[in-house]
């Protein structure tokens, strides 16, 4: 099962006794729907939307709140380096409009007053901001969530062996039929974004979620200086570093997601000493050495 959602693609493949496929496409669908209508921000009716230009009759739904737990998570667990309230610069740097502004450092700075996940929390079903001009971004967690709820549905039919994939953030359960580990592959980093796509290597899942996330697709050019999609909310510029994708695997979906952009953000070595809190994840770090090669380092406790 094939489609498009989030602005990107979904792919899921199970096998099962599943009486009635279509009705389980459906139910996917049904899925994607009321993700998008919760916590996408091209979709001016959505949830956070509306949270964002602060209309107060808005009513948070299920998918609201756990992507903002899940982001509140991972934003305390890296002191900040994760903000779910990244939007304003996001917005700022071009990479939600394709409209960037000037960015001055005194205008970044200016934008960093508006970034601070410690200054915004859900009250009595509300959320509430320190600030109303702060607003929430969840791309960094919202796929690989939306792969864990599918996986969920697939779980509730019966279906114990099955590979959902939503834009890269893939949740695998089980085995193939004649037993086999499901076998994903990380993407060789490319030169830029209209690049062939090749695999760097490959990794065997079971039982467990890998997300990737890389800055050499996602940039924009301004006077012939490539910026990363990837911002520092701490500096307000996008991240420059050697790493070139960060691949983790995690027990699930969304977290695995966080824990990626988290690695990203922060680089390699603080990378290194975040995850070693973490017994159950490893890692996968491409990045360019001294002479310009790729390289490939395993990270596992």
């Amino acid at each position: 099962m094939v489609g498009t959602t989030q602005g990107s693609y979904y792919a899921v493949t199970f096998f099962g006794n599943v009486n009635e496929r279509q009705g389980v496409q459906h139910g996917i669908d049904s899925i994607l729907k009321e993700i998008d209508a919760s916590v996408s921000l091209w979709n001016d009716s959505s949830v956070i939307s509306r949270v964002n230009r602060n209309d107060t009759s808005v009513t948070l739904d299920k998918h609201f709140v756990e992507n903002f737990n899940w982001a509140m998570k991972a934003a305390e667990f890296s002191n900040g380096a994760f903000d779910p309230t990244i939007g304003p610069l996001v917005e700022a740097w071009g990479f939600h409009n394709k409209k960037e502004m000037e960015m001055t450092p005194e205008f970044v700075d200016s934008i960093r007053q508006l970034v601070d996940y410690r200054k915004i929390q859900i009250e009595n079903g509300k959320v509430v901001k320190a600030n109303p001009n702060m607003t929430l971004d969840f791309n960094a967690v919202a796929q690989g969530y939306t792969s864990d709820v599918i996986g969920e549905y697939l779980f509730s039919l019966g279906v114990e062996n099955f590979l959902v994939d939503v834009g890269g953030e893939i949740l695998a359960r089980g085995t193939k039929p004649n037993g086999d580990k499901w076998v994903v592959g990380i993407e060789r980093p490319s030169d830029d974004k209209y690049s062939e796509r090749s695999v760097q290597t490959e990794i065997e899942l079971y039982n467990q979620a890998i997300v990737t996330s890389g800055n050499y697709r996602k940039y924009i050019e301004k006077e012939g200086q490539r910026y990363s999609h990837t911002i520092d909310p701490k500096t307000g510029y996008p991240v420059q570093r050697d790493l070139l994708s960060a691949t983790v695997v995690a027990n699930n979906a969304a977290w695995a997601d966080c824990l990626a952009s988290i690695c990203m953000i922060v680089g390699r070595e603080d990378a290194k000493k975040l995850l070693s809190n973490l017994p159950e994840v490893k890692a996968y770090f491409i990045f360019s050495d001294e002479n310009g090669k790729l390289q490939v380092e395993l990270v596992e406790n």
